[in-house]
């Protein structure tokens, strides 16, 4: 505590994308959104002022926090301008005052090109300013990535507990009263950390679904033993090709027997589990997908257009969905209808913008970013819509009874709205076709039939097939056969 002020100092920041190294998109300096200072209040409704609301004691520091939509990989000159300014709003904190705490607001699976683990990186530069006697916690996506160093680091952990995420501000939250309670009780955590050697995707590890609802599930229990203040699970991230790329398991607490065994059971909990896991949809390819839409009488009916998915880090500019759509004849005639999110086409939407709604273009989809061969489309203008936040100008060319939407920045489509304020209705049309994995809870409410088509992209659900490097092997369900892992955690003081 701070003898001047009676009171403790959190420090506040943190950058966070989720990265797929497979993805040919790069991640820029002007794909990221930098809250500074009081900007960032928004981000943490539990604080008032800057404090919390029963803990006038401590006192927060809001630096900077950087967030990008997934994508490639992030370009290393992006990277370290919001890095120096970072740590130099981070020396200039410190200029007023020792930081206490450090609140270290991240994704976990942000990958700068040509380097590895860079959560880590950043969380030892802010230890090196700090010092060891500061306690820093942290948290993140579950789809993050624990490496051992980043553990070694950053004495709280604790991740998102839902896919899809709907408790990110809860988590957020999490992490900071924990940090506060250790802070005030004078308590340095005790962590046990176990990497598990098993590399899914969300697809198939959603927490809606069994077997990962119920190992989350008992995270609460773990949190309910003596010594025990918080237990977490990472899926990991599998479109990393990272050595730290795998599932983990932290446990902090004060008790080392506790967190211990805690971490243990979890651990093995989701490697009984390994071969159970599967997508949360019928999936397969996409002529089946469409047949399956095509047979049923359920409106809306939503296809996942799974590999190019720009949540999860596809690059949103795979046209090769629209190309199958294409190729169906009742959708060519007009027989059957179904709409298409989206794709990145800048250079066809200046056509459409141009040509004004009504008239007839022919223009060439996909390939923005070397993501795909581009499709060529031939039809007539729908509508348009300028200066969308995140979508720049947007584009509907109708061509027989497919509605394609076209983007000029890289834009998810995850909201019934974001369609009908495009005068499309997904409940009007056999199928949506929509670039995403599991469905986000707006279009799953208003889902009655879905399936999950098997598409190429950076985030191909098909890992097996991608060319990984660097991901430590064996790993499940990249290797065959593999042996009883020891799952014996790494214990941390």
């Amino acid at each position: 505590m701070s003898e001047s002020t009676g009171t403790y100092r959190i420090g506040i920041a943190g950058m966070s994308t989720e990265s797929s190294t497979f993805a040919p998109h790069r991640t820029t300096l002007a794909d990221f959104r930098v809250g500074r200072g009081d900007e960032l209040a928004d981000r943490y409704p539990f604080l008032t002022d800057w404090r919390l609301p029963d803990g006038p004691e401590v006192e927060f520091v809001p630096l900077l926090q950087a967030s990008a939509l997934p994508g490639g990989q992030v370009l290393p000159e992006a990277y370290d301008t919001l890095e120096a300014e970072l740590l130099d709003r981070l020396r200039a904190a410190l200029d007023e005052g020792p930081m206490h705490g450090f609140y270290f607001d991240i994704h976990g699976a942000m990958a700068v090109e040509g380097r590895r683990d860079s959560e880590a990186g950043l969380a030892a530069k802010i230890r090196a300013l700090v010092g060891p006697a500061c306690l820093m916690s942290a948290s993140m996506d579950l789809h993050g990535q624990v490496s051992r160093e980043l553990a070694g680091t950053v004495e709280l952990l604790t991740a998102y507990r839902t896919a899809p995420h709907i408790d990110y501000v809860e988590t957020r939250e999490r992490a900071v009263r924990t940090l506060v309670h250790c802070l005030v009780q004078d308590v340095r955590p005790v962590r046990a950390w176990v990497r598990i050697p098993v590399l899914l995707p969300g697809e198939k590890t959603s927490t809606r679904v069994e077997p990962a609802q119920s190992i989350y599930a008992s995270l609460a229990d773990a949190e309910r033993r003596d010594g025990v203040l918080d237990a977490s699970l990472w899926v990991g991230y599998a479109w990393a090709d990272e050595p730290r790329s795998a599932a983990t398991v932290l446990v902090s607490g004060t008790d080392r027997s506790a967190v211990t065994g805690e971490a243990t059971r979890l651990a093995q909990a989701w490697w009984d589990a390994r071969d159970g896991f599967e997508f949360c949809a019928p999936a397969g390819p996409a002529d089946w997908c469409i047949a399956q839409a095509f047979g049923s009488d359920r409106r809306p009916f939503f296809v996942s257009d799974s590999g190019d998915n720009p949540t999860a880090g596809g690059s949103n500019d795979v046209a090769w969905f629209l190309g199958q759509l294409l190729a169906t004849p009742a959708l060519v005639s007009g027989e059957r209808s179904a709409i298409w999110a989206s794709c990145v086409a800048s250079a066809a939407v200046r056509t459409c913008v141009d040509a004004g709604v009504g008239a007839d273009v022919e223009v060439r989809v996909g390939g923005e970013f070397g993501g795909s061969e581009s499709v060529p489309l031939a039809g007539r203008v729908a509508h348009v819509q300028r200066d969308d936040r995140t979508g720049g100008d947007i584009a509907v060319v109708r061509t027989g009874g497919i509605s394609a939407i076209l983007t000029s920045r890289r834009k998810p489509f995850h909201h019934v709205a974001d369609f009908t304020g495009l005068g499309l209705d997904p409940a009007t049309h056999d199928l949506t076709a929509v670039k995403i994995g599991y469905l986000q809870p707006d279009l799953y409410r208003a889902a009655r039939g879905w399936v999950l088509a098997l598409t190429p992209g950076g985030v191909n659900q098909d890992l097996n097939g991608l060319d990984y490097q660097h991901v430590l092997r064996p790993v499940h369900p990249l290797d065959a056969d593999l042996a009883e892992p020891d799952l014996t955690p790494v214990l941390f003081d």
